[in-house]
């Protein structure tokens, strides 16, 4: 029942700190030490510190039996050899006091991992949530740099390299140097000469540490590096296999990926002998000293400068010490593949392409005016303007549609409306107020947004319908499924609503998605509705009843649309035509076909 009670306070404190408030606090400590990531990982565990406090008190207590078990030994030797009075009384007394240690490691050792584990799982835990909330906040170029397959392995890999690295620095090397000082502690009580000797070791751990410091580093960079991109290229192999099998690629794709599974494996096994070549060179260096303690100790004994029983008591302690050392030394390359994966979850903290909500007007409603004045747009280091000198004016309701080849700039123009980009050059006005200074988080909670790629996740066809949305009546929802065409397909399927659409969707067809993306869209009641292609994937039965839908929709809200099927803009107030990132022509269906211009020609070569 202690354990079941732990748990539950545990999770308890876990919802609470896994916060913005901790995303923020992780990231600055992050940021304050980025050239020095040990000191980021403690800095990490802010507000955690007491709790490694209380284990190191917890684990001395509990470990304590192995530090007397040496001392109690070489006193009954003595005792026995020396022939000390009462030596029956000194011996039961030495056994006793160790036999109570001994009763006590129990409970010890479960308020050390209590402590231990606590602090360490809650900072996995935060660190995590810390990486999820900054993908969410960063702008979509920057996030759309860093393939999925290598964020997966920051959030997941990296975070649990950490998770390692924070045992073996706050619990392994803590330990390791308790018990270090606690055996030349004893040492040096009981003879100076022995305690010298042991010093002997220290330059001799400092030079291996400085000749495997380096490559060691170097060859978990590379292999983590590889990691991530196998991590990345998995996750395209397995998008693509539709198309691979449709189009019998198998082999290709098979050796493509075998050709990465083999340099990964290349250079794990670099790695591999790096750290088995530093853990036999320092395990050789330590047996030999060991050798040399026990001759040393026993001319000591044969001198009369120490006791018989010191002997197994200065022996025991130099393994101790070597063990330890051994273990020290053993866990740098631990040690350096945690640091790199510090920096490796860095990247992420880090970064500044981040959408900044700051300070910025809340909008607390949405009428739907739209200004553009002069708007234009470049990506990042790019020379060549993706959109330029944009002018137009839209009124609350009206339905816009924008038409042109692709890479004429309409995408563009979607993604500044729905905030995913700023305008370069010019302004983009909302309701008077301009884009970059309105809270876009608030302003996005007006919007609906029916991309043409539709993105699904693996639960039921009412889980992603809702996605989002709280308090939506039977009622409503019923509505919905009417109003989006899906009334005939989820009577067709074994649990209506309640149906599994299964990983991105992929149980149903593109137009099943689609619809379902239009229904999402649809129940979040929306003042402005931006349609990517929306009806790309339907027939021509459930496309007329999804744009009816869609145009008794529109009726109330201001609307958006890109379309390559020209039909389907022809109800839209104004149509846009787009060339080169420049309006080139305007007006309404009939207007424009009366003109006889570009969207003519392109109506025309599409019939």
């Amino acid at each position: 029942m202690i354990i079941d009670d732990y748990k539950w306070d545990w999770n308890t404190q876990s919802m609470k700190e896994i916060t913005e408030d901790t995303a923020k606090r992780l990231e600055k400590s992050y940021r304050k030490y980025k050239a020095k990531p040990l000191l980021a990982l403690i800095a990490f565990y802010k507000g955690y510190y007491h709790n490694f406090v209380l284990s190191i008190i917890f684990y001395t207590v509990k470990h304590s039996p192995v530090w007397l078990t040496p001392i109690v030994t070489a006193n009954i030797i003595n005792y026995v050899v020396d022939g000390y009075e009462n030596t029956t009384g000194l011996i039961l007394l030495n056994a006793a006091v160790l036999i109570a240690l001994l009763i006590l490691n129990v409970p010890m050792n479960y308020l050390h991992m209590h402590f231990r584990a606590s602090a360490v799982r809650n900072v996995e835990a935060g660190l995590r949530s810390a990486l999820v909330h900054k993908l969410q906040t960063m702008t979509i170029l920057s996030e759309k740099d860093i393939q999925s397959g290598r964020l997966q392995s920051k959030i997941i890999r990296d975070v649990e390299a950490i998770e390692t690295l924070s045992d073996q620095i706050f619990v392994n090397l803590l330990n390791i140097i308790i018990n270090v000082i606690v055996a030349l502690s004893v040492t040096i009580f009981k003879s100076k000469v022995v305690f010298l000797f042991f010093l002997l070791m220290v330059p001799l751990a400092a030079v291996l540490v400085y000749v495997f410091k380096k490559p060691i580093k170097a060859h978990n960079q590379r292999f983590r590096k590889e990691v991530e991109k196998t991590s990345a290229k998995i996750s395209e192999m397995i998008e693509l296999i539709p198309v691979t099998r449709a189009h019998a690629l198998e082999a290709e794709a098979t050796d493509r990926m075998d050709e990465q599974m083999y340099q990964i494996a290349a250079e794990g096994y670099r790695l591999d002998m790096v750290q088995t070549n530093f853990g036999a060179v320092s395990w050789a260096f330590f047996q030999f000293f060991q050798v040399l303690c026990l001759v040393f100790t026993a001319f000591l004994a044969m001198k009369k400068v120490i006791s018989t029983g010191d002997v197994v008591l200065y022996q025991t302690y130099f393994t101790t010490i070597v063990g330890y050392v051994t273990g020290l030394l053993n866990l740098l390359p631990t040690i350096s593949k945690g640091l790199e994966s510090v920096n490796s979850i860095g990247e992420v903290l880090a970064a500044d392409e981040v959408e900044d909500n700051e300070g910025k007007t809340v909008l607390n409603d949405l009428k739907g005016d739209y200004s553009f004045q002069n708007m234009g747009y470049s990506y990042p280091g790019g020379e060549m303007a993706v959109l330029e000198d944009l002018n137009l004016e839209v009124k609350s309701g009206e339905t816009i549609a924008f038409v042109g080849e692709s890479g004429a700039g309409k995408s563009t123009i979607l993604n500044i409306l729905i905030g995913f980009m700023l305008p370069t050059r010019g302004r983009l006005l909302i309701d008077g107020h301009s884009i970059d200074e309105i809270d876009l988080r608030s302003y996005r909670r007006f919007l609906a947004v029916v991309p043409q790629s539709t993105a699904l996740f693996s639960g039921t066809i009412r889980e992603n319908i809702l996605y989002g949305s709280t308090g939506v009546s039977d009622e409503l929802f019923e509505k919905v499924i009417r109003e989006s065409g899906l009334s005939r397909v989820i009577d067709k399927l074994p649990d209506g609503v309640d149906t599994i659409v299964g990983e991105h969707g992929d149980r149903l067809s593109g137009g099943q998605k689609q619809r379902i993306s239009i229904a999402r869209a649809l129940i979040r009641n929306p003042k402005v509705i931006i349609l990517d292609e929306a009806t790309s994937a339907l027939d021509a039965i459930s496309e007329k009843e999804v744009t009816g839908a869609l145009d008794c929709m529109s009726k109330t809200c201001t609307t958006f649309i890109v379309a390559h099927k020209l039909a389907t803009v022809r109800n839209a107030d104004l149509i846009i035509v787009m060339k080169n990132g420049k309006i080139i022509e305007r007006g309404t269906y009939e207007e424009l076909m009366e003109l006889k211009g570009y969207f003519y020609y392109m109506k025309e070569s599409l019939e």
